[in-house]
């Protein structure tokens, strides 16, 4: 006969506390170091262990928060949701992870079903920021932004894109680079977004000449789009806003007969680790993705308990100097 589940009230009879003050134990929360190694103890030895349905019940939270990202085909991205779904079940938290594909309106109706879902909260890589849906989803359910700020959330980790795009362009430019293709994977559709703005802002400040094109992540898809690019001559440098597009730089620089840097100097944006293996390795600029992953899995646990304060990481990049750019 299988073993009957442990009660909250059994853990209380054999620690001499109260039920209530042994779910606050069992939580972490409002007892002391040793009082919540007490009960934990007893709780391994009784075998007691947590009826996610009741607690969901007695408590309104469900123990899940959504991560939704913009494009999974981005490996970077890839290793963003490896990390928050970790760090989140660390927490005693369960992650709800899907994937928008760069499109607006799937991430629109995946947000939506996390929120009938009853997530008890939602964290984010938005598609496109200037969307008023934001605002209207962050009515609902409490949201954590990454990347890009939105309208009515709780907490964000947002990048200095204007940092980032600034060491990316000063390193080209001092590298006697001036005819320059942006590959990004931001759609005609989302023009605003605060990096694809700034670029051409500070190409301009920096006398610099700067076509935009669009690509995706996946590696086919990039590949293609950089041939195009690379086929008429007319750039010295590409500056990728993902490394996995940079990666479809090369590829389409080898299908071309043309090397790197010798023929085409690449610039990445969030140094994933494969970027070091290239040959040459990828020049990027790096985002600290652990510092990213512990934030936000800070803010969207505190979002689920039910935080009130608003809460702001602006996350710093560096520029990581490899053997894909080169002097003219």
């Amino acid at each position: 006969m299988p073993r009957k589940r442990a009660t909250i009230r059994e853990v209380a009879q054999a620690t001499g506390l109260s039920p209530a003050a042994v779910s606050y134990a069992l939580r972490g929360m409002q007892v002391s170091e040793e009082t919540m190694e007490r009960v934990k103890a007893a709780a391994a030895e009784l075998g007691y262990e947590a009826d996610p349905i009741a607690r969901a019940l007695a408590s309104g939270k469900t123990g899940t928060i959504g991560m939704l990202s913009a494009s999974l085909e981005d490996l970077w991205q890839q290793a963003l949701a490896v990390g928050i779904g970790r760090g989140l079940l660390g927490q005693d938290r369960y992650a709800l992870i899907l994937d928008a594909a760069g499109d607006p309106e799937r991430q629109r109706s995946l947000a939506q079903q996390l929120r009938d879902q009853r997530v008890d909260a939602m964290i984010v890589q938005p598609v496109d920021p200037a969307a008023p849906f934001w605002a209207q989803l962050a009515e609902s359910v409490p949201v954590v932004a990454i990347g890009d700020s939105l309208p009515g959330t709780i907490g964000e980790v947002v990048f200095d894109n204007r940092r980032g795009v600034t060491l990316a362009l000063e390193h080209l430019r001092s590298q006697g680079h001036h005819a320059i293709a942006l590959l990004t994977s931001t759609m005609p559709s989302t023009p605003d977004r605060p990096a694809d703005v700034h670029v051409l802002a500070e190409g301009e400040r920096l006398g610099l000449s700067i076509s935009v094109s669009t690509a995706p992540h996946d590696l086919a898809g990039a590949t293609e789009a950089a041939r195009e690019v690379l086929a008429d001559g007319a750039v010295t440098a590409v500056f990728c806003f993902a490394d996995s597009i940079a990666y479809g730089v090369y590829a389409a620089a080898e299908s071309l007969g043309l090397s790197i840097p010798g023929d085409i100097s690449v610039m990445g944006y969030d140094n994933h680790p494969v970027s070091s293996l290239l040959s040459p390795g990828l020049t990027t600029v790096d985002w600290d993705i652990d510092g990213i992953v512990r934030a936000s899995v800070r803010l969207g646990v505190a979002a689920a308990d039910g935080a009130t304060r608003r809460r702001r990481v602006l996350q710093q990049p560096t520029l990581v100097e490899r053997g894909s750019v080169r002097a003219r």
